[in-house]
């Protein structure tokens, strides 16, 4: 039997994505910011990640700021682990008005043309990896070197410049909730995932902490982010990989958000869901695009409106991965959710 969740308001609420990114994080985080209402939201990761939102009709492609920045109340914060290249986040800030409630940390490092540069003329991580070619490995390169210039060394930041460790250790000891939103997925952690076919950091729920700068107790709850089926972009293993041709019959064609690149897909892995369930710590599970495994549930708000077999497939999720399925997005649309735990929200 499926399992029903209550949730109260929590401190510290971390969504991190369960196979190779591309999971609907930005979706479940942007929803999330409308439906708890956090004080801040906060970006871990780095520019070569990017995470879509769809709200209002309207399409927003991110790389650096919060999927947050949907609720106008919300203070935004880029961690002071993550790294960001100036134009990304200069851009960002400016086309979604943003730029009086966005906090960057002054330990943030910043990605130089130089970076982008040595990372694309590196043979083995742009054809054989299949790096995004943004510059953000060699940019942690020289931030494991000590060499890296951080965001307090830029003047044309100086106006987001914050110590957002300070800012998020306020908001916990008074009680209000801060929203994290880790990048990438956990297959492709530096240490946990299928290397050498891996990104330059840890994305665990656990390393989006360190990159904030709070510890383990101040954490209640961690939603593990899957799609209803798999995909990956560049190289690397894909157990149970479709060929394009059977992708497009089921309507599971993708592109990368950053590159652009078509998306390999194979069908909802159990054994990578458990584990990142297990190794995450999660609390509770959000399904995105239900409605690409069974059309009819489209933009479906209500789990009495899911068909039997639907209701029946998220079910097994629960059981097989050992966790409550919370939310389940059922379109591309914020508002397009399922939400086991409270009432719908009128958008």
């Amino acid at each position: 039997m499926g399992v029903l969740w209550l949730w109260e308001p929590v401190p510290l609420h971390i969504v991190v994505g369960g196979f190779f990114g591309d999971e609907g994080k930005g979706k479940i985080a942007a929803y999330f910011s409308l439906a708890e209402n956090p004080s801040y939201a906060v970006r871990t990761g780095a520019t070569n990640a990017g995470h879509t939102v769809v709200y209002r009709g309207q399409r927003y492609k991110l790389r650096i700021v919060p999927s947050g920045f949907v609720n106008p109340e919300t203070g935004l914060i880029v961690a002071r682990g993550a790294l960001a290249s100036l134009e990304v986040l200069l851009s960002e800030a400016e086309e979604l008005g943003v730029a009086s409630r966005l906090f960057v940390d002054e330990m943030t490092g910043i990605i130089t043309r130089e970076h982008v540069e040595r990372e694309r003329s590196d043979y083995y991580l742009m054809s054989h990896i299949g790096s995004t070619g943004s510059g953000v490995g060699a940019a942690m390169v020289d931030r494991v070197l000590r060499r890296l210039r951080l965001a307090r060394d830029y003047p044309v930041l100086k106006q987001f410049l914050a110590d957002t460790q300070a800012l998020l250790l306020e908001a916990i000891e008074r009680g209000e909730l801060v929203l994290v939103e880790a990048s990438q997925g956990y297959w492709l952690s530096l240490y946990h995932g299928t290397y050498p076919f891996v990104t330059s950091r840890d994305t665990t729920a656990a390393a989006a902490l360190s990159e904030i700068g709070l510890g383990p107790r101040s954490v209640d709850r961690i939603t593990v982010v899957f799609k209803a089926y798999v995909t990956r972009v560049g190289a690397g293993p894909l157990l149970g990989e479709i060929s394009r041709e059977e992708a497009e019959k089921l309507g599971w064609i993708e592109y990368g958000t950053v590159t652009g690149r078509p998306r390999r897909v194979a069908a909802f892995n159990y054994e990578l869901a458990a584990r990142a369930v297990k190794a995450n710590s999660a609390t509770d599970i959000a399904i995105t695009k239900l409605d690409k495994l069974f059309p009819e549930t489209r933009c479906a708000r209500s789990w009495e409106k899911l068909s039997r077999e639907a209701r029946k497939w998220i079910e097994e999720v629960e059981d097989r991965l050992g966790a409550p399925v919370s939310v389940i997005g059922t379109g591309e649309e914020v508002g397009c959710v399922i939400d086991r735990s409270r009432e719908v929200i009128a958008w």
